[in-house]
């Protein structure tokens, strides 16, 4: 007979219909947490007042209450896995940052979760989460407390002005607050900053209808059919950072080299204006078109993935090329080498590199894709590898001896240590409750506590 469910919370720091990876994969991976069937699991991600939401959803998106929202994100959920496994969907607090282009929490949202359900944390971002915690400490609260980088900080901010005075200040106050308030870290790729007891492990899966793309391409190029009609694309958030500035780069610097080479780029962001312009301006053979799924139609017949790319971690529209069968250029970079086992999968060292593979790729069939390797590009999969190097196995059954919450609790085997961290987290947490030292650290004014309109949204008292 098996013991008692364990309770796993997974705390991000956006939601759906935001097209984020912090919206997008924490929810795949509490509901295929849920579907193992092991767990208890509860996906909390932040509210936003209207205000807010019109300036971070798409097209003028607007929720009414966390009830409207959450029915959303359960619908788009649907579409994409069938039958829904059995997960709750909580709501904090959290308010939008326009310089940072982040949603930070507010209040103490690890009163969240009950403490009788307060058995393990996933902290989706755990620095984003606990740049400003004020309250209860993470690590006190719950039994363990995992934290998952997706984001690649330091790379974004040294392309910032005194970047790498800012990148210097962070790397070390990211290190602090995982440190104090989380038991692991994982980290995707070792494209992220190395903190305290971290490991390297990509997991992260594709939604299944990405794979159910590719095993249609598959069945195509196996009865010599077609399969792709199209040439090259890429898609990602139109931002210089995420690879537009070394794509055009490398197409306006080898134009005689690439002759032939038709590329469509998909993005919506703060530089699409810029961006379509510089193509204009460079007379290089682009369209620019408005973001959309990557799942749509009009991606299907794309042969050819161009992604240059390295401020990502994990890149998820890599994941899902590959997934759908096609050939992928990208850059031979630490965020890639998850996809370094994959045939189709072709990185580059040079500029002279680059040119040469795509020229390759233009003129080649993709190689099938083993069922192995669809595998591990699903949530299934991911979900495997996030359950073991997390250590978070289920509950032993009756007869075998459970492990105790000191085991979880342990920290070092030094007390000395042990004490430290519990300084080191007192400091922050009085820190963190200065409103003048939260907001010379970047902190949004006045989110010491949600105001009375968040209160009344989230159905809560003004006490939390």
């Amino acid at each position: 007979m098996a013991g008692k469910q364990q309770n796993v919370a997974i705390f991000t720091t956006a939601s759906l219909p935001w097209m984020t990876g912090t919206a997008v994969n924490p929810l795949f991976r509490a509901a295929y947490l849920a579907k193992a069937g092991n767990w208890e699991v509860t996906l909390v991600v932040p509210w936003l007042s209207k205000g807010d939401q019109i300036l971070v959803y798409p097209n003028k998106m607007k929720f009414s209450s966390p009830a409207e929202q959450e029915a959303y994100v359960r619908r788009w959920l649907e579409e994409r896995i069938g039958v829904l496994p059995k997960f709750d969907i909580k709501f904090y607090p959290g308010k939008f940052s326009t310089e940072k282009r982040s949603i930070l929490p507010v209040g103490d949202i690890s009163q969240t979760i009950s403490d009788d359900k307060a058995d393990i944390a996933v902290l989706e971002e755990p620095e984003h989460l606990t740049w400003y915690h004020h309250g209860r400490r993470w690590k006190t609260k719950f039994q363990k407390v995992i934290g998952v980088v997706h984001t690649n900080y330091l790379e974004y901010v040294k392309r910032e002005k005194n970047g790498y005075i800012s990148a210097f200040i962070l790397k070390h106050i990211n290190s602090w607050v995982t440190d104090i308030y989380c038991h692991k870290v994982i980290r995707l790729s070792a494209a992220t900053q190395d903190v305290p007891r971290s490991v390297i492990c990509n997991v992260h899966g594709v939604n299944p209808k990405f794979i159910e793309i590719g095993k249609l391409k598959h069945q195509q190029l196996c009865q010599k059919e077609q399969a792709f009609f199209k040439g090259a694309y890429y898609i990602g958030k139109m931002v210089w950072s995420k690879g537009y500035t070394e794509l055009l780069h490398l197409l306006h610097k080898h134009q005689m080299e690439l002759s032939g080479l038709k590329m469509e780029l998909y993005g919506s962001g703060e530089d699409s204006d810029e961006v379509k312009a510089s193509a204009e301006r460079l007379s290089l053979d682009i369209r620019v078109y408005p973001g959309r799924d990557h799942g749509d139609s009009i991606f299907h017949d794309y042969k050819v993935f161009i992604n240059p790319s390295t401020t990502d971690v994990v890149c998820t529209t890599t994941a899902e090329a590959l997934a759908m069968g096609k050939i992928v250029i990208c850059a031979n970079h630490p965020s890639n080498e998850f996809f370094k086992r994959f045939p189709n999968c072709h990185m580059y060292n040079s500029e002279k590199e680059f040119v040469r593979l795509t020229m390759k790729a233009l003129g080649e069939d993709p190689m099938p894709l083993s069922d192995e390797l669809r595998h591990e590009l699903s949530w299934e999969a991911a979900t495997e590898r996030f359950v073991r190097v997390a250590d978070i196995a289920p509950t032993m059954s009756v007869g075998q001896k459970a492990p105790s919450s000191k085991h979880f609790m342990r920290i070092s085997p030094e007390e000395l240590q042990k004490n430290m961290e519990e300084a080191s987290a007192f400091f922050h947490n009085s820190i963190s409750g200065i409103e003048a030292a939260r907001c010379v650290f970047g902190a949004i004014p006045n989110t010491l506590q949600p105001d009375e309109q968040q209160c009344k949204e989230l159905g809560w008292n003004l006490q939390g």
